[in-house]
């Protein structure tokens, strides 16, 4: 087709012509750039792993020494029970086609956005192979690969996925021999047939009847190139979970095929505008849970590499309770009952191994209603994350109950010239707008003050709530452009539902962490027996006694607090969380021996939800209602057990507001006459304050004066003074 004929509306373009002419490669000249480079790799081996590269080189660059790892058996996986949960398909679920069956749009696909010199190198690039070593070199590790499509096809037939330089040398030299013992075509052949494109698919076919369910051979341009996008990062562009994530990913590939002239720019805007028109196959439709079998494939990954799992043949005991399961998915469909209703997740782990009891998620309106909870589903926790923020200052000696912040709008000035409209002003207000003047942190806590926690973050410090988070069990990164923002004290940076349900489990054990697991125990292949149980150790994180405070206050919350909702007949302390305009809201809760999160929200973004069931939901509506319909017959039949006494209550010490906490309360108006009878949180307005940057504090009277279970006042329960 030439470049001014347009294509006829509502059919696929016929692809572009582009004609490749392969260089010839002397023989004397390829085992030239060989040694060069292979000599190259060698000494930075030698550099970084003290020789061990080079020792082990000479006997595992043998080609014909090796063969094509054999295509498995399934591994099956089963519930904590002992019944059998399901399966995960090897390879020999892989449909293997030759290259003339497959879309032309999918190999040209493939070299564009995977190895673009892939017909003029000898099997190696040594341009993205130098780039990659000096970044190495500069970091002391292997941090970058300069893998081609030919070094792919190695490592996936040939050798492990371990990241090391011994691996890069005999990868680099089996992948030049390989160039030169088999054709071009044969090679992009044999990795389009073996290459992993997520949701258990290996192989084009595979994955064209998976996302498409139709043949590679009949794949459509924009269809090709979303495919070929995927095995970067299977999981991250999963066009089942994330559509928006994978179009921009299909989109890259379609830039790349323009850059390289494999398709004309009418071609590319034709393509760059379609949808891309899933239509899932039944591969996929018929795995039980995808998405839990997705989190324990990648555990079994991590531990025994990608080489191992592949090949099947594993018997995996999960810790999963398969009428837990069933319970986490009836309290989410009894609850949000209209298809056009959010999603929501559970997540409920054992706080004393830190075993996933239950894992899974449903979308109202969607036969296939699992998706990835550990990454695209990560959303701002929202108040729920005020309690990392409460365990931080209890450990540093604060009393909640006699320690006082000024409920009112806060602003935090971070520079001179700011304002609240463009955000370099941190601009606090309460979620209903009420104030309540002079009050304690503990009954701050119990109606989710924004403003007195957006003070007490400034006050114990961002990255000191960072480290608490980080200890109790939130995994993800929380720096924003490299510092932490006092905003995440208010739940501002995204987590996921793990995240939180690890970090209470860890209050609920109070304060030992155990690495949550959805797995007991692995057989494989020889017989070799691993308990994982052994390879998750118990470690103390944070001190009984501020443990012990925080969930005494988490209980309050649950009893008369914003968490009433989720109340059951056992001690249960629990938070709510909202985020901004009602586009995420949870309920994170424990009793001593289970810790469960529920999130609600639309998966295809931050979507206001104003008007679910008539109602705007909130942490404590159905995300706490969710919780209770889960654990209330999960536990039933279990002892109700009070939570533990600490072992060493906290001490207490005098605890300062800091220059930027209200110092007064600007709506407190002094009674005309004689004082009467003050409300509890309203004390007579403060003594002035001899210097702006010191606080003055509410008068004794006022103090809630109960020291709180687990604690013990240094200055007997009276509120702290200035």
């Amino acid at each position: 087709m030439s470049r001014s004929r347009r294509s006829r509306p509502g059919r696929t373009p016929a692809p572009a012509v582009r004609v490749r002419r392969r260089r010839a490669r002397p023989k004397r000249g390829r085992k030239l750039a060989l040694v060069l480079v292979l000599l190259a790799l060698v000494l930075v081996a030698a550099g970084i792993a003290a020789g061990g590269a080079v020792l082990a080189f000479g006997s595992k660059c043998d080609l014909g020494a090796l063969r094509p790892t054999r295509i498995g058996q399934n591994t099956f996986v089963y519930a904590a029970d002992g019944s059998l949960l399901g399966v995960i398909p090897a390879e020999r679920n892989r449909e293997v086609v030759a290259l003339g069956r497959m879309s032309p749009w999918l190999r040209r696909a493939t070299v564009a956005i995977e190895d673009r010199r892939f017909y003029d190198h000898g099997g190696i690039d040594a341009e993205g192979i130098a780039r990659a070593l000096w970044r190495d070199i500069k970091a002391g590790e292997v941090v970058e690969g300069g893998s081609t499509i030919t070094q792919q096809l190695v490592r996936n037939l040939y050798i492990s996925n371990e990241r090391t330089v011994q691996r890069k040398v005999t990868e680099a030299c089996l992948a030049v021999k390989l160039d030169d013992a088999w054709s071009k075509q044969k090679i992009l052949g044999s990795y389009l047939n073996s290459v992993f494109y997520g949701n258990l698919a290996y192989g084009a076919e595979a994955a064209s009847r998976t996302y498409f369910s139709r043949t590679a051979r009949t794949l459509t341009l924009p269809q090709a190139a979303l495919v070929a996008g995927l095995p970067q990062a299977p999981t991250t562009y999963d066009p089942l979970t994330d559509p928006v994530r994978a179009r921009q990913r299909r989109d890259q590939v379609l830039d790349a095929m323009l850059q390289e002239s494999m398709i004309t720019p009418a071609q590319h805007r034709w393509a760059s505008r379609q949808p891309i028109g899933l239509r899932p196959g039944r591969l996929y439709e018929q795995i039980r849970e995808p998405y839990f079998f997705g989190y324990v494939r990648d555990q079994l990954v991590k531990a025994y590499g990608a080489e191992t799992v592949r090949s099947g043949g594993l018997k995996v005991y999960t810790t999963i309770e398969p009428r837990w399961q069933r319970l986490a998915q009836k309290a989410i469909g009894d609850t949000l009952t209209r298809k056009a209703d959010p999603a929501a997740a559970i997540v409920s782990i054992d706080p004393a191994n830190g075993a996933i009891r239950a894992m899974t998620a449903i979308v109202p309106g969607r036969a296939n209603n699992q998706f990835n909870l550990l990454s695209q589903a990560r959303r701002q926790p929202g108040s729920t994350f005020k309690t990392f923020v409460l365990a931080a200052a209890v450990e540093r000696g604060m009393d909640p109950s006699s320690t006082y912040y000024v409920s009112a709008p806060f602003t935090y000035r971070a520079r001179a010239d700011g304002n609240c409209d463009d955000g370099s002003w941190w601009c606090v207000r309460t979620y209903d707008s009420s104030y309540t003047g002079w009050t304690s942190v503990e009954r701050a806590t119990l109606r989710s003050d924004n403003s007195v926690y957006a003070q007490l973050t400034l006050d114990v410090g961002p990255a000191r709530v960072a480290s608490m988070a980080r200890r109790l069990g939130v995994r993800t990164p929380l720096q924003v452009n490299g510092a932490f923002p006092p905003a995440m004290g208010l739940g501002s940076v995204a987590v996921s539902p793990l995240d939180m349900a690890s970090a209470y489990a860890t209050l609920a054990a109070g304060g030992i962490y155990t690495e949550p697991t959805a797995i007991r125990r692995v057989i494989l292949h020889g017989k070799r027996d691993d308990r994982w149980a052994a390879h998750h150790r118990r470690t103390r994180v944070v001190p009984d006694g501020v443990a012990s405070v925080v969930t005494r206050i988490l209980e309050d919350n649950v009893r008369y607090g914003t968490g009433t909702a989720a109340a059951l007949s056992r001690p249960v302390a629990g938070k709510t969380g909202t985020t901004d305009k009602h586009a995420d809201a949870w309920f994170v809760g424990f009793t001593p021996g289970l810790s469960t999160a529920v999130w609600m929200g639309y998966t295809r973004g931050e979507v206001p939800m104003t008007n679910v069931h008539g109602i705007s939901v909130s942490g404590g509506s159905f995300p706490a209602q969710i919780w209770r319909r889960f654990m209330d017959p999960a536990l039933a039949g279990l002892p109700a057990r009070e939570f533990p006494e600490p072992a060493r209550p906290v001490v207490f010490q005098q605890w300062h507001r800091g220059p930027s906490a209200l110092s007064y309360d600007p709506y407190y108006v002094a009674p005309p006459s004689a004082p009467t009878t003050t409300q509890e949180e309203t004390p007579p307005p403060p003594k002035p304050s001899a210097s702006p940057v010191r606080d003055a504090a509410p008068s004794p009277g006022a103090a809630d004066t109960s020291s709180g279970r687990g604690g013990a006042s240094a200055n007997g329960g009276r509120p702290a003074e200035p």
